[in-house]
């Protein structure tokens, strides 16, 4: 074999290769990045929009409709340990989702059954606005599933209580048994459910089996079959974040009307 075609040769034809790709990865990354970022928000707006009704379930809208729909909403920023809203805080500004992975914006939460590990700062609550005034609130939700973090968006009424609507949109379950939590049948049986008991105490379930209807049983929503442990994860995702370690602080103060 003669030296052109050695292991040198071979190492360092393959290494210019990897430099090259690397040079056009690093490249493409750099030029789509406003794109991806104005698609993520896109993404996000949408299931904002969806839990508050205010779009299908399925329906794929284009952006200039998702952004006449959304002149509605008006995202808040909230200290989430005190529940107070920031008005000097530029809601663009606020990612929850990273602030948690940098210690400096976030906080260790106490041990909780969503499993939910730290907390932002600083956290977004989307309001609904009708006649000048907030028709919903719209709480962002994660915690774990049986085999991944769920993300999702709850839509309460201003009565801070009553489920309004509720919208999945990032999982890992599996397809047809836990993964059923983005079906719109199911998510469609949360409408009029309640989040808190009389004493404004945390009270949402899924159960196993069937539920009944809002009025025999308010706190409750049915079971996903095949996916016990899913629905666990989700009934505690939801009563943590209603909870006093959760949006519970800012939800008071808006049932008192102190903010």
């Amino acid at each position: 074999m003669s030296a052109k075609h050695g292991t040198g040769y071979t190492m360092g034809f393959a290494a210019a290769v990897c430099l090259v790709c690397s040079v056009f990865v690093c490249l493409s990354a750099v030029a789509l990045k406003d794109r991806q970022e104005k698609n993520k928000k896109l993404d996000e707006q949408k299931n904002v929009l969806k839990a508050a009704g205010l779009l299908a379930p399925n329906e794929d809208a284009d952006a200039a409709k998702v952004a006449e729909l959304y002149e509605s909403v008006q995202p808040k920023v909230v200290d989430l340990k005190t529940g107070n809203v920031l008005d000097d805080v530029d809601a663009a500004t606020v990612n929850m989702r990273a602030a948690i992975s940098d210690n400096s914006k976030s906080f260790e939460a106490p041990a909780n059954d969503a499993k939910v590990l730290r907390l932002p700062n600083q956290a977004l609550v989307y309001e609904v606005m009708q006649d000048g005034k907030p028709s919903l609130l719209i709480l962002p939700v994660s915690g774990k599933g049986l085999w991944s973090t769920l993300y999702g968006f709850l839509a309460l009424d201003v009565d801070t209580t009553t489920v309004k609507g509720v919208s999945f949109y990032e999982h890992g379950e599996t397809p047809g048994l836990g993964g059923e939590i983005e079906n719109p049948k199911w998510t469609a049986l949360w409408k009029n459910r309640t989040v808190y008991d009389e004493n404004f105490a945390p009270a949402f379930k899924v159960v196993k089996g069937q539920a009944g209807s809002p009025e025999d049983a308010p706190h409750q929503v049915d079971g996903l079959s095949g996916a016990t442990l899913t629905g666990k994860g989700v009934t505690a995702l939801v009563n943590f974040w209603v909870g006093e370690n959760g949006f519970g602080p800012f939800l008071a103060k808006f049932r008192e009307g102190g903010i």
